[in-house]
């Protein structure tokens, strides 16, 4: 969305005097920029960045295709964490507003924005949900431009004062495979994903102790983890609907607690629990832990 003026359009290159092509010029370049970043921020809000990987690919080539380069749509391919989209079912980003263009060279931009999320709320009565600053560069491959890098910032807040506040406390770990994502306090930024599987034990019966059920165990570790001094990890549980319907009627247990993990949230297709007795040892970093996961941080989408 254009939303500011023609003099605010800051261009490091400067026209020829008195070269009204030239000039003429550079506002047509300015359009068709704008236009190209008004419609890819439009697009946003279509592409899941929980979906699957392979779907995941076709729904960025189908929809980011017409305005990112095809060097930078293999690069969100491989690494979706750092691509722009849809991160959770609401809010979700609805546009993005230009505030201001640079002209780097006769081919090259840089745009700085704003990508718009909303909820149904603001969708009916206007308003914003939430703002993150977006820096783009797009470059002219012969009569076509195209977006070729994209810089997302932090979420903004709004302090009592009504001043804007970059939120720099909180990051979060998506995973696209299982489908949710998880807030963290920014003194967890270098996190570590440890993967490990849980074993459901039969319970009673001629089966006795034996290993009927298993499934993922992922658990999120702290960067100051080490082997001499370890720390409090957390611990995410995935169980099928089945899974879980089937230990919830006791059917196996998991581990010798004599309650069952606790579920932290669900999907269409998984649940995500906390086992029981996870911080028994009480380890460093328990409390931080404990006061992490009162926040309920896990949204499954």
């Amino acid at each position: 969305m254009h939303l500011f003026p023609p003099s605010v359009l800051a261009t490091s290159g400067k026209s020829t005097p008195g070269t009204n092509v030239t000039e003429n010029q550079d506002k047509a370049s300015e359009a068709a920029v704008t236009a190209l970043v008004d419609g890819f921020g439009r697009k946003l809000q279509t592409v899941s960045l929980l979906a699957p990987s392979e779907p995941l690919k076709k729904s960025m080539q189908e929809n980011y295709g017409d305005f990112v380069s095809q060097e930078l749509l293999a690069q969100w391919a491989n690494d979706p964490t750092n691509a722009p989209g849809r991160q959770v079912s609401s809010p979700w980003p609805d546009r993005i507003e230009i505030l201001s263009l640079e002209r780097l060279a006769d081919s090259s931009y840089r745009v700085q924005g704003e990508i718009i999320e909303i909820t149904s709320v603001e969708k009916t009565n206007g308003g914003v949900a939430a703002k993150r600053p977006v820096t783009l560069n797009v470059e002219k491959f012969e009569s076509r431009w195209l977006i070729t890098a994209v810089k997302i910032g932090a979420y903004e807040n709004t302090n009592t004062a009504g001043t804007k506040t970059a939120v720099v406390n909180s990051i979060v770990y998506r995973n696209t495979q299982y489908g949710f994502y998880f807030s963290l306090p920014g003194s967890w930024q270098g996190y570590s994903i440890i993967t490990d599987t849980w074993k459901g034990l039969a319970i009673g019966g001629t089966q006795g102790e034996n290993v009927v059920q298993t499934g993922p165990l992922l658990s999120i570790r702290h960067p100051q983890w080490t082997a001499q001094n370890p720390r409090q990890d957390i611990p995410i549980l995935i169980f099928t609907l089945a899974q879980w319907n089937s230990l919830q009627k006791e059917e196996y247990h998991i581990g010798a607690a004599p309650i069952g993990p606790k579920e932290l949230g669900r999907n269409s297709k998984y649940v995500f629990a906390l086992p029981a007795r996870y911080n028994f040892a009480f380890p460093a970093g328990f409390e931080e832990v404990e006061k992490i996961l009162e926040g309920n941080p896990l949204h499954a989408d």
